[in-house]
């Protein structure tokens, strides 16, 4: 078996990669799992691919691991979660390293306030924060961060 592979989503995996951020936002006790939930995500996968996201997916034999989301014009992580059933294998990791190589200078990325689990994981990862402010989509109180590159040695 072989390390799971990040690679850009295809459209017909776009039910499943809602399907994944779902468990994986479900797993944080913000939310309860309905088809309600599902059936937004969905339209949302489509309507953020429409208005430039770059979404990637970690693909395990075929079954999908976990979904990553950039903007990568604006240098922002929008979306990163890893399905409950793979958590605490490094995948996070993964993705944020594969993430520093498509936006090496700077990245800036935000986290539900209630969210401390990952806000404080993103700390860990040399993300600083900058501020809070409410996401006019879902109503939740924002923790915004932002990493940028080490200057090097002069």
């Amino acid at each position: 078996m072989s390390d799971p592979l990040i690679r850009p989503a295809q459209p017909h995996e776009y039910d499943e990669v809602a399907r994944v951020w779902m468990k994986s936002w479900v797993s944080t006790g913000l939310a309860e799992s309905s088809n309600f939930l599902l059936a937004n995500l969905r339209a949302r996968v489509r309507r953020e691919i429409e208005d430039g996201w770059s979404l990637y997916v970690v693909d395990d034999d075929g079954n999908l691991a976990a979904m990553l989301a950039l903007h990568l014009p604006e240098r922002y992580l929008d979306q990163l979660f890893v399905a409950p059933e793979y958590q605490g294998r490094g995948i996070g990791r993964r993705l944020l390293a594969f993430t520093r190589q498509q936006l090496p200078d700077e990245i800036r990325l935000r986290c539900v306030r209630e969210n401390e689990k990952a806000w404080r994981w993103y700390e860990r990862e040399g993300f600083l924060f900058e501020t809070e402010e409410i996401a006019r989509a879902t109503g939740f109180m924002m923790k915004c961060y932002r990493w940028k590159r080490e200057e090097t040695a002069r």
